[in-house]
Order: C-alpha cells, then structure tokens, then sequence
C-alpha cells in the first residue's frame, strides 16, 4: 500500500443554495491512478474543483500530510498538485511551444518532464510547436493542456474528462499519456466517463451517485459487479 499522497474527509460543497457534495471521502496513494466514475451531474468535477480551491470546500482535504482547504488555487498548484479543466484552457494565440513554457513553475527548474520530453511522447505537438493554440484540433488542445500542465512537475495531476469528444485514435493517446505519466512515479486522479480507459489504467476506481462515494475497488472488482455498473454506470 503506497503512502496517501491525498486525502479527502467529509467534503460538502455548495454552488449557492444547492449543496452538491455531501460527505465525499477518498484517497490517492503516491504514483497511484484512481478513477472517479458516475454519471453527469453527480459531483466529480465539483469534487476536483473543490480540492483545487475553485469551489469552497468544507472538509479536510491533505495533500503530502498538509491541510490544503481553503487554499487558494495557484497556492495549491504551487504544492504539486496539477489540474487539467475539462475546458482545455489552451492559450489560442500563443504558440504550442510558449504555451508548455506557461506551465513552468520558474525558468531554471529541473523536473520529471522537459519540453522535449513531452515531445517524444506526443510527436504531433512536435511538429505543431510553432502553430497558434488556437487552430489545434480538439484532440491536439487536449494533448496540450496535459503537457503544459506536466510542465509544472505536479506530484498529482487532476484529469478532468480528458477523452470528452475526442475520436478514438486521439482517446488511446490520451490512455498513453496517462500510463507514461504514472510510470515517471506521478500519481492521477482521474474523472472520466468511459468506462473502457478508466478499467484499462487504474489501479483502483470509484463510483459516485448524488454527491457521494457508492463503490471503491479495483478494476476487477468493478467489472464484476453488475449491480453497481447497472444502477451508478450504465445510461
């Protein structure tokens, strides 16, 4: 069992009057991929937007043995923690390659990943390092978005439906990406709608339903159990 590297206790949130998370509890161990799966609209980003100080969180939520509820956003991302929006904030006018040096916490700093890294690992942003942000495909901006937040060297990165509307060639480079980054020892919280990548990748799965955790397990125990798959998973 890997060290928590995140640990969420009795998170609720709120958008206004509506209360969305109601008593969320999980963790992510250190170079670990976990999947929070569930249907729209039951909390998971909520959930990701509330570690990351974009939703006020009440609770504890401890990254690296620290209390970081109530941090603000870059305060967080400055501990190692990466977030990838489901939006693939992309800087449309800035060019594939000044947008990775974006994500660079300082200019002389030494990390997992470097530019040319992410190039090995993605030949087409390579070929597309002088091309506005902006004129990437969907699938292109995506690939971006995860490199530049790599950029950083988070500890933990934050995936946010990263295969929403991507063709399936794209999909399986997005599962290549996310395999490579946990195998340089990066762990990933995963929020991701198809069933198919999160079983293929993660080493462990849960399910949310109206704001809170109904399942934990492994892949193996997910694809066993119909009745969770039937009730929290299936359309």
């Amino acid at each position: 069992m890997s060290a928590k590297l995140l640990e969420v206790k009795d998170l609720h949130a709120y958008y206004g009057k509506s209360h969305i998370l109601h008593g969320v509890d999980f963790h992510v161990g250190e170079g670990e991929i976990v999947s929070l799966l569930g249907r729209n609209g039951v909390g998971r980003s909520t959930t990701i937007k509330a570690i990351m100080g974009d939703v006020p969180p009440k609770g504890s939520i401890r990254f690296k043995g620290r209390e970081i509820a109530g941090l603000k956003a870059h305060q967080v991302a400055r501990l190692g923690l990466g977030y990838v929006p489901e939006n693939r904030d992309v800087f449309p006018t800035l060019t594939v390659r000044q947008n990775l040096m974006l994500g660079q916490k300082t200019t002389d700093q030494k990390g997992r990943w470097s530019m040319e890294d992410l190039f090995d690992v993605f030949p087409r942003l390579r070929e597309r390092a002088d091309t506005p942000g902006g004129v990437l495909s969907g699938g292109e901006q995506q690939m971006l978005t995860m490199c530049r937040t790599l950029m950083g060297d988070p500890d933990l990165v934050m995936v946010d439906e990263p295969t929403e509307g991507l063709a399936p060639m794209m999909v399986e480079n997005v599962g290549r990406l996310l395999a490579e980054i946990a195998r340089r020892g990066v762990a990933i919280l995963l929020v991701e709608q198809k069933l198919t990548i999160a079983l293929k990748i993660s080493h462990r799965l849960y399910v949310m339903g109206h704001g809170r955790m109904v399942f934990e397990g492994t892949p193996a125990d997910l694809a066993a159990n119909e009745a969770v798959r039937k009730e929290w998973l299936e359309v």
